[in-house]
């Protein structure tokens, strides 16, 4: 577990930027329980270098866009343990991925970007990606 005063200027980057922070099992609960219709992204950041260089820029560049998520949720890895695993159980088949993007549709998984896609892009390259993603479900 990381110390709640050091990852707090991580989670704020997404929240500032209109996302719901999901701190426990039941929160991530409710919010797929809400997001049966519509789109909703739930983003899993994380400490990491890929997420502070590409995950998080990225994710802000992308939110410049004509269509966007219908709501906006985050957990984070090494802290919001209990939410982090109730989000994970909302991607299988995919494995555990911090920091990682996972796209709703109707509340069914449509589209997952998993850590392996965000190392070695820049904040650009993710955002023309959620891009494209966005207009293609939204």
């Amino acid at each position: 577990m990381y110390p709640a005063e050091l990852v707090a200027p991580m989670k704020n980057e997404l929240v500032e930027i209109g996302f719901t922070q999901l701190e426990t099992a039941a929160q991530v609960e409710e919010a797929m329980n809400n997001s049966q219709e519509g789109t909703a992204m739930i983003v899993v950041n994380s400490v990491c270098g890929c997420a502070a260089g590409a995950a998080r820029p990225g994710i802000k560049l992308s939110l410049d866009n004509g269509k966007l998520p219908t709501k906006l949720y985050t957990v984070f890895a090494g802290v919001d343990t209990d939410a982090v695993a109730k989000a994970r159980e909302y991607t299988i088949p995919y494995p555990p991925s911090s920091p990682s993007i996972a796209f709703f549709k109707d509340g069914k998984l449509v589209h997952f970007i998993e850590r392996h896609m965000i190392e070695g892009n820049n904040a650009q390259s993710i955002a023309m990606h959620l891009k494209k993603v966005y207009d293609h479900f939204c």
